[in-house]
């Protein structure tokens, strides 16, 4: 069932396949739900991934500014994560920068 999606040369022609092929898409979708092969997007999976390979971690507390908190719930949301999963992601992310910046100063 599984079946990769085409490469296309442009993002006008990757528009009209994905127009062109609604009910091919629907229908596979249908038949992954009726196989119960249904499954969280890939950040999901792959935040989820990392949190077992990663084992037990300490609990902290952190104060934020109540929009920030507002935007992380609503951006973890539409990628289907808990915020705290969200959160973490991004500190990672953002620590990873900061070691390859301190790394590599001259931006090489």
């Amino acid at each position: 069932m599984a079946k990769k999606q085409p490469r296309f040369e442009t993002e006008k022609k990757e528009a009209e396949w994905w127009a062109k092929n609604q009910n091919r898409i629907a229908n596979r979708f249908e038949q992954a739900k009726a196989a119960g092969k249904l499954g969280k997007g890939t950040v999901a999976r792959i935040a989820g991934e990392r949190a077992s390979q990663a084992g037990p971690s300490p609990t902290i507390t952190i104060r934020l500014a109540e929009e920030d908190l507002a935007r992380a719930r609503t951006l973890a949301a539409e990628k289907g994560l808990r915020y705290q999963t969200y959160l973490k992601m991004l500190l990672h992310q953002a620590l990873d920068s900061e070691e390859n910046r301190a790394a590599h100063p001259s931006g090489k």
